[in-house]
């Protein structure tokens, strides 16, 4: 399924251009740059926007990525407009240095990249049971949320810290190496510079952690920024792990961490992440897990509770693909596959046993 979306508004369609800007500055997937190229065909408007936004970037490398993905008639109509774009607002910032130069220092917060005001960022984001939801921040950082989830946003000049508070969220953070983004959860900090990466809180102590692309530092949350910061900035895959202030997770890997231990960092496949991740489609996927595990998922996405109330259909392995919140679809697929029954009582609880 595409991740592309449909935006209408103004407002959406920057906000999505930002996002594509900050994606291809870190380097676009080869997944990513078909996205791209559908998502600027679907509209000129969304074409406009990209270009827009990326005269206001400070790398210009991204016309490197533009190039690669338009063709040559499209490319040169592209760089007259980026250099046009570019060239406007270097003289308006320069006139505003120059003016500057002459009068209170004041003005300085009128240029983009200087604005204080623009790096500051406070807000809470939420969904409710069964709900998913995206927000983009005003770095470009896209933040998905699934169901039953609070995240605090606190974005610095120097620093983005968040906090998820409970649920599930996915994070596709906009590089920016002078702000480390940081998501705080319990005891245990997830730092990185510039990568996309999955965090789940599931109870008050088990948090499990997927990294998609890039690299996430785990650090205990009282770790200091400075120094999680160094260790980002400078790790390699030749450095000693040993000599972390943490434990360094890498694209395609899993960490669990437990009230009674933190597990090995687990190498996972492709089919697995996409298993894991079906939630950011609206789908679940179940490839032989025990009913029992797949009703405590299903019940993320929904009000409704179940019972098993015959312990010889607990252990059932179930697979294949569901909408997040079709219970009456799972209900069907169980009593056609496996022959079991079920019955509503007045509190919204589902029980279940084998149909004798």
């Amino acid at each position: 399924m595409s991740n592309v979306s449909q935006f209408h508004t103004k407002e959406d369609i920057q906000a999505q251009a930002c996002l594509w800007i900050s994606r291809m500055d870190r380097g676009l997937s080869l997944f990513e740059q078909q996205e791209l190229v559908v998502w600027c065909e679907q509209n000129t408007a969304h074409l406009n926007a990209l270009l827009d936004m990326a005269s206001y970037w400070d790398d210009v490398s991204v016309l490197n990525e533009l190039s690669d993905l338009f063709p040559l008639d499209k490319l040169k109509t592209i760089r007259h407009h980026f250099s046009a774009i570019v060239l406007a607002a270097s003289v308006a910032i320069v006139s505003i240095l120059s003016v500057n130069a002459f009068i209170d220092k004041s003005f300085l917060p009128f240029i983009p990249s200087l604005n204080e005001q623009s790096l500051t960022q406070t807000q809470i984001l939420k969904t409710n049971v069964g709900e998913q939801n995206s927000f983009t921040m005003n770095d470009g950082t896209h933040i998905q949320l699934n169901t039953n989830t609070i995240v605090h946003v606190s974005y610095t000049p120097s620093s983005r810290q968040l906090t998820l508070m409970q649920g599930e969220a996915r994070f596709d953070i906009a590089k920016d190496k002078s702000r480390p983004f940081t998501v705080t959860s319990g005891d245990k900090s997830f730092t990185a510079l510039g990568t996309i990466f999955n965090v789940q809180k599931n109870g008050h102590s088990d948090i499990e952690l997927m990294v998609t692309e890039g690299r996430v530092l785990i650090t205990k949350a009282t770790e200091t920024l400075e120094v999680i910061k160094h260790t980002l900035l400078t790790t390699d895959e030749n450095t000693n792990k040993t000599e972390l202030p943490g434990i360094l997770v890498n694209s395609g890997e899993k960490a669990t961490i437990t009230k009674q231990s933190e597990m090995p960092i687990e190498q996972v496949s492709l089919d697995q992440i996409q298993r894991d991740l079906a939630w950011q489609q609206g789908m679940l996927i179940f490839n032989g897990e025990p009913l029992s595990n797949a009703l405590t998922e299903v019940s993320r996405y929904t009000e409704t509770h179940f019972k098993i109330t015959d312990p010889k259909i607990a252990n059932i392995k179930v697979s294949g693909y569901f909408k997040a919140n079709d219970v009456e679809g799972l209900l069907a697929s169980l009593k056609s596959n496996f022959n079991i029954s079920y019955s509503k009582t007045a509190n919204s609880t589902i029980l279940l046993a084998l149909n004798e």
